[in-house]
């Protein structure tokens, strides 16, 4: 199946505890179904000094799920995607403005 969200785009998320924040995608696990967004859905780990970093309590942003994100079209507006051919490519568009993603 087509990728509807990759890596770079913009989203914003649709449920959850940061429900209505934006950012911008940071890898995706299609197997999974998940996406790790930037600056959303923080987690504190607390990792071991070592000899390369610090060590403590450092936020990490952890996968959230593909259902709860939208793309956002050129306008900041949300839009759901959709697909077609352009010169025997196929490519991602907004639905909402019919722009090329």
């Amino acid at each position: 199946m087509a990728a509807k969200l990759r890596k770079g785009d913009k989203v914003r998320v649709l449920a959850g505890k940061d429900q209505g924040r934006e950012g911008e995608i940071v890898s995706v696990d299609p197997k999974a179904g998940k996406a790790v967004v930037d600056g959303v859905n923080m987690a504190i780990r607390h990792t071991r000094q070592s000899q390369n970093s610090q060590g403590g309590r450092i936020p990490k942003a952890m996968p959230i799920d593909l259902s709860n994100l939208a793309v956002i079209d050129g306008n900041g507006k949300v839009t759901r995607v959709g697909f077609r051919f352009e010169d025997g490519k196929k490519v991602r568009f907004a639905k909402t403005t019919g722009d090329v993603i």
